[in-house]
């Protein structure tokens, strides 16, 4: 009978047969279960249709994936087989975790991209406006960068009237999303009129720092209008998303925000030749209007009006002189007989007018009641009224006078002769 092996060296013997057979290897499979542990440990397990094995990726490991993993997800890791000799149990020590078929940085991007959506980050109605003129201008980037030397070559271009402010950050490696957050955020409190942050072209890789949750919340807390320029036209990064305004490259983004100063010029030209054409037609148009507003005084002044009744009276009393001038030539033909065709018509008027004079003198006499009465004879009047004695009727009362008495006297009986 052989001798029997303790657990323990049982154990011992599998655990240096396992970890110095399945070192730096690759398992594919699905990801059943998946725990992120407080002190950054991730344990998971993977599994085909028939088993599955436990995996654990310590915090250095951990801290350097791209992704987060879930459960569902096809996944390749690399690691090593590691035993826990108290226990006999085995477990998948995991160094990297890659998506099959798939890249890990591309993974990484659709979960943040579908993270950051569902928040609101992309809304369209929380961006905000462009501003129209640009005075202080903040760029987040690598100070000794192409990319930089590429946008403040077309800042001397197209816009000079320009405050810049360069604020220095790192834009590639491990370290450099913070920083650009950092850097947005300082960039924030300048009173700048627009932020443009970014870089030049790169792998995915170098590009990756725009792509980190740090740099999305910082272009998302912004007040300030910010404009997203990495890389190359192809490439299209998270930041360009969550900014307000995303420019294929950083020198498109000058050419995007600043206007261009020689078609401002040439605005500018073209608005004084038409304010100049303007304004002569104005003043053209003035003057013709001033010249006869001065021609309509002039006819309705008042010396015009003085002027014209003088003439008027002149006119007038010239046509007196010529009339009078007339007269007097006619009468000056008359003065020789004037006296005696006077005597001759006073004597004819004075003849006419005595005898007028003898013709009421008779008259009078002729119409006189003291002369006309004659003895016997009386006036009858009835009603104040002189009447023929035969209108008298029975019982009347009426008057009876003559030149000398008045009788008022009741008719008795009357009889016709």
């Amino acid at each position: 009978m052989s001798q029997a092996m303790t657990v323990t060296s049982l154990n011992t013997k599998i655990k240096s047969l396992l970890e110095t057979t399945f070192m730096h290897i690759l398992v594919e499979g699905e990801v059943s279960s998946v725990t992120y542990h407080n002190s950054g440990h991730v344990y998971f397990s993977i599994k085909d249709k028939e088993s599955s094995i436990k995996c654990v990726m310590f915090r250095s490991n951990a801290s350097r994936m791209k992704f987060r993993l879930e459960r569902g997800q096809h996944v390749v890791v690399n690691g090593s087989i590691s035993v826990y000799t108290p226990r006999g149990e085995y477990q998948l020590m995991t160094v990297s975790v890659e998506p099959f078929g798939q890249g890990a940085l591309a993974l990484a991007y659709e979960q943040l991209k579908e993270k950051l959506q569902a928040k609101g980050y992309f809304a369209q109605e929380r961006k905000k406006p462009q501003p129209k003129y640009i005075k202080k201008l903040a760029l987040v980037t690598a100070s000794k960068s192409a990319a930089l030397q590429d946008m403040l070559k077309i800042i001397e271009k197209r816009w000079r009237l320009l405050e810049v402010v360069v604020i220095d950050t790192l834009v590639q490696g491990d370290k450099s999303a913070p920083q650009i957050a950092e850097a947005l955020a300082y960039a924030d409190t300048l009173g700048c009129d627009a932020i443009v942050v970014g870089r030049g072209g790169g792998s995915k890789e170098d590009l990756w720092a725009f792509n980190e949750e740090v740099v999305a919340d910082a272009i998302y807390n912004l007040n300030t209008f910010v404009v997203s320029a990495v890389g190359h036209e192809v490439d299209v990064q998270i930041s360009d998303f969550v900014a307000d305004l995303r420019a294929p490259t950083p020198s498109a983004a000058m050419e995007m925000i600043l206007p261009d100063q020689n078609e401002i010029l040439y605005t500018l030209s073209e608005m004084q030749n038409r304010y100049a054409r303007t304004m002569g037609q104005i003043l053209a148009n003035k003057e013709q209007s001033l010249t006869s507003l001065t021609q309509e005084f002039q006819r309705q002044s008042v010396s015009r009006k003085i002027a014209m009744v003088e003439k008027e009276f002149t006119n007038l009393e010239d046509e007196f002189q010529r009339v009078m001038d007339y007269k007097l030539t006619q009468l000056e033909a008359k003065v020789t007989p004037l006296p005696q065709l006077l005597r001759e018509n006073f004597e004819y008027a004075l003849q006419v007018k005595t005898q007028s004079l003898n013709s009421l003198e008779q008259k009078m006499k002729l119409y006189d009641p003291k002369l006309k009465q004659k003895e016997g004879w009386a006036e009858v009047i009835l009603d104040g009224k002189r009447v023929e004695l035969s209108k008298i009727k029975k019982d009347d009362n009426f008057v009876i006078m003559d030149t000398k008495v008045k009788l008022e006297v009741k008719c008795i009986i009357k009889e016709k002769i």
